[in-house]
């Protein structure tokens, strides 16, 4: 009876560490995404202000695409993150390949530098790129903003390539060369299609980063450069419009959907590949 009893109470142990568990998980997701719903859910209120339900309604979103300042941040937006990410893939594949297949001195500390841009406060290194755009007299702009955003994505494209690398079999590459070919034709005839998804996921990862960014962004931006995360800052000095709440819905829809693709990209190639 006694081993019984000490059975059932460890059971019942088990059952309400369990619930503690989920609830405390369930109030962790609340916490985090209850004030995204909420400013996606009046984004359709007809109330201007919000502050009570009066209807179901589409008009901020019309009234958002028909917005010239909002168009134009979008496409300033859209311009930065393609430029930025397309530009830390060029940088961080090589580096991927030369830290992962050749053998550097100190390369833990190259290792290092790379991985930096990703503990270091952001506004510190937007300060930092402020200070230094200023320096070198450079006219404050799309091409700052790409400078900028591409140290930033630059180590998350180098994680998600460098990670793929060290699960690939590096014998591949060594029976093609015994095939016959050159080292440059076996990594692209043999490694590239491999790391591929990596580099695709990668990419589409640093696009949503970019789209995102607020504080690299205000730092470095110019008169005529404004991202979208700008323009939703300079609409609420003046009011918190629902309009606000379209155009922050739009965005947070955008940017779950690049890394929902993401995921599904490198978890895909991940099961083929088991």
């Amino acid at each position: 009876m006694d081993r019984h009893a000490h059975g059932e109470a460890r059971v019942k142990g088990t059952l309400r560490g369990l619930r503690l568990l989920r609830g405390a998980s369930i109030a962790t997701l609340l916490f985090l995404y209850l004030p995204i719903f909420f400013i996606m859910a009046f984004s359709f209120n007809s109330s201007r202000y919000g502050a009570h339900w009066a209807g179901f309604t589409w008009q901020w979103y019309a009234r958002m695409f028909a917005n010239e300042a909002i168009l134009r941040a979008t496409l300033n937006s859209l311009i930065v993150a393609l430029s930025s990410s397309l530009l830390s893939v060029v940088l961080a594949v090589p580096a991927a390949v030369a830290l992962e297949r050749f053998s550097f001195k100190r390369a833990g500390l190259w290792e290092a530098a790379l991985f930096l841009p990703v503990v270091i406060p952001e506004l510190m290194m937007a300060v930092g790129f402020l200070l230094l755009f200023g320096l070198l007299h450079l006219r404050f702009g799309l091409w700052t903003l790409i400078l900028g955003h591409t140290t930033l994505n630059l180590p998350i494209v180098w994680l998600i390539v460098r990670s793929r690398l060290k699960k690939l079999d590096s014998r591949l590459e060594e029976a093609a060369m015994d095939l016959g070919a050159t080292p440059w034709t076996a990594f692209w005839k043999v490694t590239f299609p491999l790391l591929l998804p990596a580099v695709l996921g990668g990419t589409i990862m640093a696009f949503a980063v970019s789209l995102d960014d607020f504080v690299i962004s205000f730092f470095v931006v110019g008169p005529d450069s404004t991202t979208l995360p700008i323009q939703i800052y300079s609409m609420l000095k003046f009011s918190i419009s629902p309009e606000v709440g379209a155009l922050s819905t739009a965005l947070f829809l955008v940017s779950m959907s690049l890394v929902i693709g993401a995921w599904k990209l490198l978890d895909r190639r991940e099961f083929h590949a088991a």
